[in-house]
This record gives C-alpha cells, structure tokens and sequence, in this order.
C-alpha cells in the first residue's frame, strides 16, 4: 500500500506556512468551512427547517463514528467538549464507587481528565492516585503496576499529551477487566491519527475532543460509552434525547424515557446546524483517508524529524514508546534559547508541553515544510 501524499490542496494553508502544530489545534478542511458557511445560513431561513433537522446530523455522526472506530452507532453521543464527556462519565461511575476506592490518572495529564476525577473523590471518599512518569520510559508497566484490587477508575490517555509517548490501550484494558476496573479514556491526542479499535480496548467510557485529530470544528467532541453503562444517569436532561423528541406536538407531555443507547448523554443543542455540518464533512474524509493510513504517513514524517533532531542532540523515548502521529523531544542542555518563539519568526509552527517540544504534523505537511524546520532547527541550536 502507497503512502498517502501530502493532502495541503484540501486545507486552506499559505505556502510559506509549516504547521507541525495539531495536538494543539489541527487546521479545517477547505470542505468542513463550506458547509460550516453552509449552515450558518440555514439561521436565516428558520422556516426551511423541520423536527428531523435536529436529529439527522447528530445521527449521520453516530454512523460514521462507528464506521471508523468501531463500536455501535448507538454508542456514540455527541458533547461539546472533552471535559463534558469526562464530567459525564464520572456523573455515571460516582454511585458505584465507595469509600477507599482508588482513582488512578498519570502525572501530568492534562486537566480535563483529573478535574472532574478530584470532584469525584472528594463527593465519594475515594482515593485519587497518581502514576509517577516512568523512569524506563513504558508508561504501560507503570500503569500496570499501580492497578491493584484497589483501583476501581482508570483514567488514562492512549498516549501522554505533553510528548505522545505511547500507552497501550488493549493490554490495559485487559487488566482492567480482571481486576474490576473501570477504564476510561482521553483519546483527544490519538483519535483518528492513530488505529484505536474500540472492540480490542473495550473501555466503559471513551471521549475526544474534535478540534485537534479529528479535525473537527472547536465546540464539537465525541463520547462513546460501552452498553453496560448507557442506562446510567447523565450530565444534563435535554429534552432532545427522550423519547419523544421527535414529536414536538408532544413535548408538553414530559417523558421519562430516554432514547435508546447513548443518546441520553449527548448535549443540549446537539443539533447545530453551525457546527455539525462541519464535522461530519472531516469525518467524511477521514475514512476515505483512513486512519492506518494516515499514521502510517505522518510517522514517515516524524521518523525524518525524528532522525536529525536526534543527531543536533535533542533527547527522544525510545521508538518503541513513541506514537506515529507525535511525539515530544527535550531541547539539547547547551541550548538555552527559545525553540517556539524562534521558529514562529520563520513561520515554522510547533508547541512546548512540559519539558518537551512537540511535533504534531497532519496531512497538509508537504516535504518542503519538513525541510524548512530542519534546516531552521540545525542553524537555530547549533
């Protein structure tokens, strides 16, 4: 199988642009604006809508999602953000957890999967854990060896945001099940930039963020949840995910009855035409891309950064802890500079997380791009 080429004819991105940036904010598809713009003029014509329009894009969402991922349609809902999709998985974990139970997270995990995690201990009495950085590299062992009978919740990431070291999903949510665990996931740095097959991890709650990999519009994220927990309380009580939703002649005969699977977690207003035209158009062309393929081509480009930063003294994880579509590097200790700032003035774009610089390319990476950042790179720490 060929390796993807450079896709930038699709992105509105200037020439003189290098954006190795995505696991901060991916770029929109030329397409995903269109009918962005397309939706917003659907305001304007109010009369032109029916009571379907609140629902069919929120379920073509739910089909494509599970086309490319894996799972049901009926387990995916649609939420606003990560932290509303974490927030409601620990609304629907909080009453099965007692006293002394633990709440494990790894140090340094970004916010949105520890916040809502330290409400939980502090309203259950349960214990929140932190798995200290590895010193031999495998956050998978060390994860592995805190997660006792004790550990009821894990809360973990398929990859650590800060430099994408690698975290394997599958075996850990083997312990998990042997051990009564509770997996949940923060798959917003990995999700459609690298292959996650929901029927392999069979976590209980799994959420992203669509304004980085999925190259979503930002306001738009996904939440699966396994079948066993679709029947657990949610966040809010939309009017949108009862029953009978759809008959608007009816909605002063208030149901108690949800929609069937997960729909009882989506948002209020989850029917935007502003907003999920958009997302559906990226999702589109991610499974035509698909996304092995698409790992496989950004690893070629960071294994080509990888490569020459390493010889310029740059300090990498091992390949074996890296994942295809990012990875973090800590600076050579003679340079003292600014990394960021000083490819930012050459219109070269990456981030620092921590102690490490971050690559995050995507598809609009062409080869000139990945020239243009050696070759600063090399005049800039040397």
């Amino acid at each position: 199988m060929s390796i993807l080429p450079s896709q930038r004819h699709l992105f509105d991105i200037p020439d003189e642009i290098a954006y190795f940036n995505c696991a901060y904010n991916s770029p929109q598809l030329n397409e995903s604006k269109n009918r962005l713009l397309a939706g917003v003029r659907t305001k304007s014509h109010p009369w032109e809508r029916t009571s379907a329009s609140f629902f069919e894009d929120a379920e073509t969402i739910r089909g494509l999602s599970s086309e490319i991922f894996g799972g049901d349609p009926s387990g995916y809902a649609v939420v606003p953000a990560a932290s509303y999709g974490l927030s409601a998985a620990a609304r629907a974990i909080e009453p099965h957890l007692l006293a002394g139970d633990k709440i494990l997270v790894v140090a340094e995990e970004f916010p949105s999967n520890v916040l809502p995690w330290k409400r939980t201990a502090q309203e259950t009495g349960a214990i929140l854990i932190t798995v200290p950085t590895p010193e031999h590299g495998s956050w998978t062992q060390a994860i592995l060896d805190k997660i006792d009978k004790g550990v009821r919740v894990v809360a973990i990431s398929p990859c650590h945001w800060t430099n994408g070291a690698f975290i394997d999903l599958v075996t850990l949510g083997k312990a998990c099940r042997e051990g009564d665990g509770i997996l949940v996931i923060d798959a917003t740095q990995t999700l459609a930039a690298m292959p996650l097959a929901i029927e392999e991890v069979k976590p209980d709650f799994l959420v992203a963020a669509g304004y980085k990999w999925l190259l979503c519009p930002y306001g738009f994220s996904l939440l699966y949840v396994a079948e066993h927990w679709r029947d657990a309380r949610p966040l809010e009580e939309t009017w949108l995910a009862r029953d009978n939703a759809y008959d608007f002649s009816a909605l002063v005969r208030y149901s108690d009855a949800y929609m069937p699977g997960a729909r009882r977690f989506d948002m209020g207003e989850k029917c935007s035409a502003t907003i999920l035209p958009g997302a559906i158009a990226a999702l589109e062309q991610i499974k035509k891309w698909r996304v092995g393929s698409i790992a496989e081509a950004l690893s070629k480009i960071n294994e080509r950064i990888a490569v020459h930063i390493e010889q310029l003294g740059f300090h990498l994880p091992g390949e074996s802890q890296r994942c295809p579509h990012m990875f973090g590097a800590q600076l050579p200790e003679s340079y003292e500079g600014n990394l960021v700032d000083e490819l930012k003035m050459r219109k070269i774009f990456i981030s620092q997380r921590g102690k490490s610089v971050r690559f995050a390319p995507h598809l609009h990476i062409t080869s000139d791009d990945v020239d243009r950042l050696l070759k600063a790179i090399g005049e800039i720490v040397q």
